[in-house]
């Protein structure tokens, strides 16, 4: 079955005047009216689309890059205000709907929201909400302690940035352990730092173990090592221009800041930049 909001490894069937015609193994059929830029072309072949609906409600696959995907989070952009709800830019040629009943908030064209993709079972219609902790659960908890998670922050409070981890639960990065600047959509790597009695989780933006470092610009460091995969393509040969517009240090504090967690194995000097270590 071809899956709606998701990508699908579909085989050529034909090509067409309208595009090529695509198959799964049930040889339910869907239309790509986009040409096949890279990769073999030849009926049979098999390939990597996007499937969704279009304007007539049929479904229609696509090479593009959707900004979500079926049952995950983003932040996405208000483009149009209509009679049904909201319509946002998701990446696609047709935008995507948040109808009023699943809008939190009344939601202003040009604004930005994080939503939830999700599939009505009676119209078989993808729609985006904007309730996103009814999505959440803390009941059953799948991490623990210590364990590496995607996150996704979606609201600041008092106490620092709720955030969304691994598409499944509710945690809380304290505001006085960010030692740099989070927005709203930002998407990051980060730590268990503990999962409560209550199933509360606090979450950490840098690796655990390496918070006892009182050093503001080393932890800065190791909050932007944390936000780009572990890596950072600065050396101590970079401009003081080009580590000031990545840290928002000077070239002096920057190189201060990598001997010293160095020195304490949070690091390695490479070539192509600074590495974290796990």
């Amino acid at each position: 079955m071809i899956t709606l909001g998701q990508y699908n490894t579909l085989n050529i069937l034909e090509k067409t005047e309208d595009g090529f015609i695509l198959t799964d193994n049930d040889n339910e059929k869907v239309l790509c009216s986009e040409q096949i830029t890279s990769g073999n072309s030849e009926i049979g072949t098999s390939i990597e689309v996007f499937v969704y609906h279009d304007n007539d409600g049929k479904k229609v696959a696509t090479f593009k890059k959707p900004k979500i995907q079926l049952y995950q989070f983003a932040l996405l952009q208000v483009v149009a205000l209509t009679k049904v709800g909201a319509f946002l830019n998701w990446g696609l040629d047709k935008d995507l709907l948040v109808p009023f009943g699943e809008q939190k908030d009344e939601m202003a064209e040009g604004k930005w929201y994080v939503v939830y993709l999700d599939i009505d079972e009676a119209t078989n219609r993808l729609f985006a909400s904007s309730y996103i902790e009814k999505q959440l659960q803390n009941i059953n908890i799948t991490i623990e302690a210590g364990e590496e998670v995607d996150l996704l922050v979606y609201q600041q409070t008092d106490l620092g940035y709720v955030v969304i981890i691994n598409n499944e639960h509710k945690g809380l990065v304290y505001e006085n352990e960010v030692f740099t600047t989070l927005n709203i959509g930002d998407q990051l790597k980060g730590y268990v730092k503990k999962v409560r009695e209550d199933n509360h989780i606090d979450i950490s933006i840098q690796p655990i173990g390496y918070r006892k470092f009182n050093d503001a610009n080393s932890n800065l460091i190791l909050t932007a090592l944390s936000k780009n995969d572990g890596l950072l393509p600065l050396t101590d040969k970079s401009s003081p221009e080009e580590i000031y517009s990545t840290l928002g240090m000077s070239k002096k504090a920057f190189k201060k800041a990598i001997g010293f967690l160095y020195k304490n194995r949070a690091i390695t000097l490479e070539d192509s930049g600074i590495k974290l270590l796990k």
